[in-house]
């Protein structure tokens, strides 16, 4: 596929993010970002001359690909797997070899990734067996076990059906399990964060089954994840990439250790009862406990069990977790109404007012709701409870008029008249004592407030001082009044100076007078 170079350049330029840009040409968020870094290493930013091409820049970024590259190369795979059998042999090396041989035969070789799966596609095909020595920290595999597990209900004794969440680390084999009630969404979502709690650590990829609850769609060249499940990949900054479709040994750990697990934790556990689930999770630990420290059938003699292999083997190798555990969060779609709020399950939430009639996206926490406009966050409430019909109003959302309304009380109209002077802070006292109610003074000042805005704060304290002195009752509509008076005065005082000095007179002499009064016949 071409690499739209400028395309890329010039959208990263105007704020896209990379899975925009991937959207819009086609091209992968790796090469995407690679450009993006090479663009700056260069310094090369838009905008860019209209006679520079994507093949220019190709040159320009990637000089070490030549264009007169013969093609790709198949690997010899008949090869690559007589050279597995040998000791101390692995498929990265081969590929670094099978890389040299295209560049010096002048062609391109396919991806790692490519290269690894076309050869468990051969391997298959010939009922080969592959053994992949797995890189510490590099795999968690996580599933549900086949059985299940039973509570009892303490008031009609019926049977209530739990089932066992699995994770296991391929590299120590080393396990974690849990009981849950329910194989929905968010015991899934709980179940994973408890085990990278209890690991200590995140893997590098996460590799889960093609279960509802975390891939909404899996085709030969796309998945689709389910927005929750890619929240928490993101969270935890980790990549899932679910088995294929009935194909277990993608995943060939976990499906090993269900029946193992099954053995040592839920047939362990057959003649035991249990009536909360807090009472079966500590038994299930029990055993757990037991099953990582039996001692390994077929190991190298360095680690007794999975519980050392993984002290000494992998636990080094995780990335550390991040500072908060993952929330659980679901998403929505709402319409900013023109009082700039959105409903939210019979709350509401305010937006900030430009956004008045858009569409924006809402992201549910038990705690947060967060509202996003095409990828951008707007606004961050505390999520309501109790009552239906509660508003959480930010006052930065708020038109100006609406925002000094709200703000507007008595302490703040008296700050107000000191910061204009004696003659305002008079008529405010007084409209403040002589109101029957609060909310007709405030409303009062308020129109104080507005003709100091549109007059000035000067010509407003000189028409309090003026009524102060000639009215007992001073009202607003009076210092109003006398404010569209002087202006009207200034206006008229500055018309006939403009008229005086522009002007023009007949002198005495047009009438046929002379200067001391006598006719000039």
């Amino acid at each position: 596929m071409a690499i739209h170079y400028r395309s890329i350049l010039e959208l990263h330029d105007q704020g896209k993010s990379q899975r925009d840009i991937a959207a819009i040409t086609g091209n992968s968020r790796d090469k995407i970002r690679e450009v993006i870094k090479r663009a700056e290493s260069h310094e090369l930013k838009p905008p860019l001359d209209s006679s520079v091409s994507d093949e220019s820049l190709g040159k320009l970024l990637f000089p070490e690909l030549k264009p007169e590259s013969k093609g790709r190369q198949l690997p010899d795979y008949d090869y690559v797997h007589k050279e597995l059998a040998k000791p101390n042999v692995t498929l990265s090396l081969l590929y670094y070899e099978y890389e040299q041989q295209c560049r010096q035969a002048d062609a391109v070789p396919y991806s790692y990734r490519t290269f690894c799966r076309s050869y468990i596609e051969f391997a298959q095909q010939f009922k080969a067996t592959m053994r992949i020595k797995r890189k510490p920290g590099e795999l968690m595999e996580v599933d549900w076990a086949g059985s299940t597990l039973h509570l009892q209900d303490r008031d009609t004794g019926e049977a209530v059906t739990a089932y066992l969440f699995l994770a296991v680390l391929p590299s120590s084999q080393y396990s974690y399990c849990e009981a849950t009630l329910s194989m929905t969404m968010p015991d899934w979502l709980q179940c994973h964060v408890h085990a990278y709690s209890y690991f200590g650590g995140v893997t590098e990829v996460l590799v889960s089954d093609n279960l509802k609850v975390g891939v909404t769609k899996h085709k030969r060249n796309q998945v689709v994840l389910n927005p929750m499940y890619r929240d928490l990949a993101e969270h935890y900054g980790t990549v899932v990439m679910p088995a294929r479709v009935r194909t277990p040994k993608d995943k060939a750990t976990v499906e090993g250790s269900v029946g193992t697990l099954s053995t040592w934790v839920i047939a362990a556990l057959r003649n035991e009862t249990f009536f909360t689930l807090g009472e079966l999770n500590k038994a299930v630990g029990i055993k757990l406990a037991e099953f990582n420290r039996r001692p390994y059938t077929k190991k190298h003699k360095q680690c007794k069990n999975r519980e050392e292999g993984f002290e000494t083997e992998e636990r080094f190798a995780l990335h550390p977790l991040p500072s908060t555990a993952f929330e659980m969060a679901s998403w929505q779609t709402a319409i900013v109404q023109p009082d700039y709020h959105i409903c939210v399950n019979q709350m509401f939430y305010s937006v900030p007012f430009q956004y008045i009639s858009n569409q924006v996206d809402v992201r549910l926490t038990d705690k947060l709701v967060e509202i996003y406009y095409k990828d951008a966050r707007l606004a961050v409430h505390v999520r309501l409870t109790g009552a239906v019909g509660q508003f959480s109003t930010q006052p930065d959302h708020m038109p100006d008029g609406h925002r000094l309304f709200l703000t507007h009380t008595v302490e703040s109209s008296r700050t107000w008249a000191e910061s204009i002077g004696t003659g305002a802070q008079q008529v405010v006292a007084y409209l403040l004592k002589s109101s029957r109610a609060e909310r007709q003074a405030l409303s009062a000042t308020l129109r104080l407030e507005k003709l100091a805005r549109k007059y000035g704060d000067e010509a407003l304290e000189q028409a309090c001082e003026d009524v102060m002195r000639i009215a007992s009752a001073p009202t607003v509509r009076v210092i109003e009044r006398m404010l569209i008076n002087s202006v009207a005065r200034h206006a008229t005082k500055t018309k006939n100076t403009e008229r005086e000095d522009y002007g023009f007179t007949r002198g005495a002499d047009y009438f046929g007078r002379a200067t001391d009064g006598s006719r000039n016949d």
